[in-house]
Parts: structure tokens; C-alpha cells; sequence
């Protein structure tokens, strides 16, 4: 196999690893979420931090060592906006994982802790808007392998 192909496959895993977390996210966050449930939201949301330093890193290194070589990403506006949406998918995830952090402090202060609806319902506002800013991520991609956005 070629490095273009392996970083390929690897960006491309990660993204779906991404993906699939900020999904069972999205399914634990509810009304009456129980201790149990708090400590797995938090889990889960590592490992979304996590994942997503891998896109970080399989992306920079497809852009350093990939078939298109920088110069094709950095005239891109495809490119650029892809950025912008991924960015904007970090910015909306740092309330809520802020929020799991202090649950979990709390939680350990008074084992009965449980979010009120409103905080729920306001994080999961945060969840959509990551969504809808996911779903511009493959749209992008999709532009660039057909090389819509080179200036």
C-alpha cells in the first residue's frame, strides 16, 4: 500500500470515529441522566477529544505527505471551508464538555447529583449545532477529491 492510501484510511476512520461518538453523545443525553450515565457521557467525550486529534493529525499528515501535496490544500477554498466547518464542530463541543466536567465534579461532591432538564436541553442544542456543522465536513471533501475550489 501506498502513504497516501494508509493516510487516507486512517483520516477517514478517525473522521467516522468522530462521527459515531458525538452520535452516542447525543443518545445519553437525557432528562434524568443517572451518576452511571454521567461517568459514561464523560468517557465517551474523551474519547471524542481523542479522536478527533487523530483527524487533526491524519489530516495535517495528508496534507504534508499526501498525493496532492500543500500546495493543492492551501489555494483550495473547498479546503478552507472544510477547515472552518471542523473548527466550528470543536468551538460547539467545548460548552458541552466543559458542562460533563463539572457534572462529574459535582456528582463526586453529592453521589444523587442529576443535571435539571434545562441544562440537558441546553447542551443538546450545542449537539445539533455540531451536527449540522459535521454534515458540512463531507460535503466539503466530497468538492475537493472533485476538484471543485482550487482558485
Amino acid at each position: 500500500m501506498d502513504l497516501d492510501l494508509i493516510l487516507a484510511i486512517a483520516h477517514h476512520l478517525a473522521v467516522f470515529a468522530v462521527f459515531g461518538l458525538l452520535l452516542a453523545e447525543v443518545a445519553l443525553l437525557r432528562p434524568g441522566l443517572a451518576a452511571d450515565r454521567i461517568r459514561q457521557l464523560g468517557t465517551i467525550d474523551s474519547l471524542y477529544g481523542a479522536a478527533s486529534v487523530l483527524v487533526i493529525v491524519a489530516g495535517i499528515a495528508r496534507v504534508i505527505w499526501g498525493a496532492a501535496g500543500w500546495e493543492y490544500y492551501v489555494a483550495n477554498w473547498a479546503f478552507w471551508a472544510k477547515m472552518a466547518a471542523f473548527i466550528l464542530v470543536g468551538v460547539l463541543s467545548a460548552p458541552p464538555t466543559l458542562t460533563v466536567l463539572r457534572w462529574r465534579r459535582e456528582l463526586a461532591a453529592n453521589p444523587a447529583f442529576s443535571p435539571d432538564a434545562a441544562q440537558v436541553t441546553r447542551l443538546r442544542r450545542f449537539f445539533a449545532g455540531e451536527l449540522v456543522a459535521f454534515a458540512l465536513i463531507p460535503v466539503f471533501a466530497a468538492m475537493m477529491a472533485r476538484g471543485y475550489g482550487v482558485l
